[in-house]
């Protein structure tokens, strides 16, 4: 590795960039959230009240799905995700490897087994031809990742899953706000999946969503969702009275609250504003690294219309002569909050040892080799945003020099 000795480099003890280190992400709180919360603390509900309701029926809004199921979180609207899909042992599911675990960890959760495809070399979505190659007749459904809020392709995928009899489930924990050709992300596919989680668009604390315009579907997402459990008139076998409920398939308690909703429905009022806002930076990025040497940035074929909730960097770290790390290390040492977007699923421990050993695609192998993620959210300033782009230029110029 390259022996990098530039004294004006904060990790070799020069001055940093900035003082403070600004987070690669991070929520946008204010008053009229606040009040909202307030609001419902001072209510007679703090859960299973009307706010849930009415935080669904704005999810169904702003993405064009006939129904919402408001969950606690983005791991349980994938699991309830798998479940209505009827995932069971021995059933394939192709994900994507370049997520966070719990797109594939919903598969097992259900007995299944989740089989890994390759991403595309530009997008870093999941490649629909490797898609196609892992195909069994094993396989039941496909988890497609909006990587860092960039659609999936998805026409293409919806005419490999149409071919094949698949569920298609999106998941869109990055990308609520996000539309392609296809529509509005969250009505496109057969489930879509949200995460409302601090660092995304737009933030529950904890919490997440599904969404469907299957009728079928959208009745079992609520389900699973919700012990099993209904009132639902049209689903009952009997009905003794009204306090009368029936448990119809063994479910969870994934409910999201209602001071958790009350946020929520505060937040969507405010989703086109942080849309905008993550567009300029993304375009400020662009236009700042679209001509340096040795990086490069996911590509979007409809830039105007994604939310992205990641903007990741790609370094040619063999022209460059040093390892990921350094590079990751020398922007946190001039107080740029650098994350990695992600580890390939396959090469946790859980999944090496659980028969995973031998997977290794080689574009996801690309990836993680040189991936480094810098800050993107509404908090940031014009000037962090310059900050950014003056260090990762600064490190640049370092290696270039040594």
């Amino acid at each position: 590795m390259k022996q990098v000795t530039d004294q004006s480099l904060a990790i070799k003890g020069g001055e940093p960039v900035r003082e403070s280190v600004l987070g690669y992400g991070h929520q946008l709180v204010d008053d009229a959230d606040i009040a909202a919360v307030e609001e419902v603390l001072r209510s007679d509900y703090l859960t299973c009240g009307p706010t849930t309701k009415r935080f669904e029926e704005a999810l169904c809004a702003v993405t064009g799905a006939k129904y919402s199921t408001a969950v606690s979180n983005g791991t349980a609207a994938l699991h309830v995700a798998c479940l209505a899909a009827g995932i069971k042992p021995d059933d394939e599911v192709i994900v994507s490897p370049i997520t966070f675990a719990a797109s594939a960890n919903c598969v097992l959760y259900c007995g299944g087994t989740p089989v890994f495809a390759d991403i595309k070399a530009d997008t870093w979505n999941i490649d629909p031809a490797s898609i196609e190659a892992h195909i069994t007749d094993k396989t039941k459904a496909v988890v497609a990742v909006d990587f860092g809020g960039c659609p999936v392709e998805h026409s293409a995928i919806r005419k490999i899953c149409d071919e094949h009899n698949l569920i298609f489930i999106e998941d869109a924990a990055h990308a609520i706000g996000t539309s392609d050709e296809s529509g509005v992300v969250g009505s496109i596919a057969d489930i879509t999946c949200f995460s409302f989680h601090p660092v995304k668009t737009i933030t529950t604390c904890e919490g997440g969503a599904v969404t469907t315009n299957d009728d079928r579907l959208g009745t079992m997402v609520e389900l699973y969702a919700k012990h099993g459990i209904t009132r639902r008139p049209g689903l009952l076998h009997n009905n003794e009275g009204g306090w009368y409920y029936e448990q119809l398939v063994l479910g969870y308690n994934y409910r999201i609250n209602d001071v958790e909703a009350a946020l929520g429905i505060s937040q969507l009022k405010k989703l086109d504003r942080f849309s905008a806002r993550r567009r300029e930076l993304v375009a400020y990025y662009n236009e700042q690294f679209k001509d340096t040497p040795y990086v490069s940035f996911q590509a979007d074929a409809t830039p105007d219309k994604t939310t992205r909730h990641l903007y990741c960097l790609r370094f040619d770290v063999d022209a460059l002569g040093v390892d990921r790390k350094w590079i990751f290390d020398a922007l946190r040492a001039e107080g740029i909050g650098t994350n990695v977007h992600y580890q390939p699923v396959y090469h946790l421990p859980y999944y090496r040892e659980h028969g995973f050993q031998d997977v290794a695609l080689p574009e996801a192998e690309s990836y993680y080799r040189q991936a480094v993620t810098i800050p993107l959210h509404c908090a940031m300033s014009d000037s962090d945003a310059q900050d950014v782009v003056v260090a990762v230029k600064k490190v640049l110029a370092a290696l270039e020099n040594a």
